[in-house]
């Protein structure tokens, strides 16, 4: 069903506010937040899934390739989690920075 000629109108409208808009990107970006336990339990699950890899080798290189595709879940999990950690502490470090110089910190050496 096409749209009617107020409908096109008023679609245009809301996509050049948008376009318009710097934050909207920004505000609906869902903040992930990272859990240092969830790193360290995904640390240990990878070193353990990797000394399952080799001693299966021995018993069913199926097993082992499972394992070792455990083991590759186990450190994407690590990585996203670090990555979370490492953006929520930019995040505040540029803060606590804003606030401390009052907000003028892209003025300087201008």
């Amino acid at each position: 069903m096409p749209l009617s000629e107020d409908e096109q109108r008023i679609l245009r409208q809301i996509e050049e506010q948008l376009q318009r808009d710097p934050s909207f990107g920004r505000d609906i970006k869902p903040r992930q937040v990272g859990s240092r336990r969830a790193v360290i339990i995904s640390s240990i699950a990878t070193v353990l899934g990797l000394v399952f890899t080799i001693v299966l080798l021995a018993v069913s290189p199926y097993l082992s390739f499972v394992t070792f595709v455990a083991s590759v879940v186990a450190l994407v999990v690590a990585e996203r989690h670090v990555a979370a950690i490492g953006e929520a502490g930019l995040n505040h470090l540029s803060d606590s920075v804003r606030s401390r110089l009052g907000g003028s910190a892209g003025s300087r050496g201008e």
